[in-house]
């Protein structure tokens, strides 16, 4: 844990809320919750400091009913228009439980983001309580790859951007360059300071770009801070199955890598 951290015997840490969108990942969900609440019922985490929210993106499937059946979460159901794709779904699903939540800080999770340690709350809202300038806390990488594979996986990367660049430069056809380095702080474990969105007349929801992208930009050009967490260390308080969601709704066969990693993260929960 970063030494930077300050316990509650040592800070008073204020009240926070929890937001996820679920969509048709039951399995997932179901683990993402039952956690949560194993920590909340434990006391690790404190029901009075923290209130859980859910959007169901209208999955009329067994997700909601069991959604339904929890009296401890605010759950809000919506009907995505069918123009929305699936990021702007989900960012409209965020949207509107920082219109509802009273706290000024939101956590936001994925539903295939697992918190075996929720000791993590506290340590990401002690960056933010210290300093009335950080926008958000967060991690630019949706896993744990290790010192090597983020090396391989940057200098790979690196090399495909430039060799891209020159071959546009020389007039070839070539794909658009991508952006070499990870650049945004990704929604599947990060706080945000929900007082400074709303003053600012901000949302998660912009410019028809993943949610929180365009976020962070305005943001930075207002002036405030953002802290980057390494995955190395935020990956000792939970597991993320990366794009979980998105294989379960796509239906991935079993011998794609991220439906491999999926199930070997539910093997841990099976009893």
């Amino acid at each position: 844990m970063d030494s930077n951290y300050k316990n509650e015997n040592s800070m008073k840490l204020p009240k926070f809320s929890i937001a996820l969108v679920n969509y048709k990942t039951l399995e997932l969900t179901k683990i993402c919750l039952d956690l949560l609440k194993k920590h909340i019922d434990s006391g690790d985490l404190d029901k009075d400091r923290v209130d859980v929210w859910v959007v169901d993106n209208h999955s009329q499937d067994a997700s909601v009913e069991y959604l339904r059946t929890l009296e401890w979460i605010n759950l809000i159901e919506r009907a995505p228009t069918e123009s929305e794709s699936g990021f702007a779904a989900h960012g409209k699903g965020l949207d509107l439980i920082l219109e509802r939540i009273q706290s000024d800080y939101v956590f936001l999770l994925h539903t295939d983001t697992f918190i075996y340690d929720p000791s993590v709350f506290d340590w990401l809202l002690s960056y933010c309580v210290t300093n009335e300038k950080m926008a958000a806390v967060g991690c630019l990488e949706q896993l744990n790859r290790g010192y090597l594979r983020t090396a391989w996986r940057v200098s790979s990367r690196f090399y495909k951007h430039y060799f891209r660049r020159l071959k546009l430069a020389l007039g070839f056809t070539a794909r658009e360059p991508k952006p070499y380095k990870e650049e945004y702080i990704k929604s599947f474990c990060a706080l945000w300071n929900a007082k400074l969105i709303k003053q600012h007349g901000y949302s998660f929801l912009m410019a028809n770009r993943i949610p929180g992208y365009e976020l962070q930009d305005k943001l930075k050009l207002d002036g405030y801070q953002f802290k980057l967490i390494s995955p190395m260390k935020l990956f000792k308080f939970l597991d993320h199955v990366e794009a979980g969601t998105v294989g379960l709704v796509l239906s991935y066969n079993e011998m794609n890598r991220r439906v491999k990693r999926k199930n070997s993260i539910l093997k841990k929960f099976e009893s």
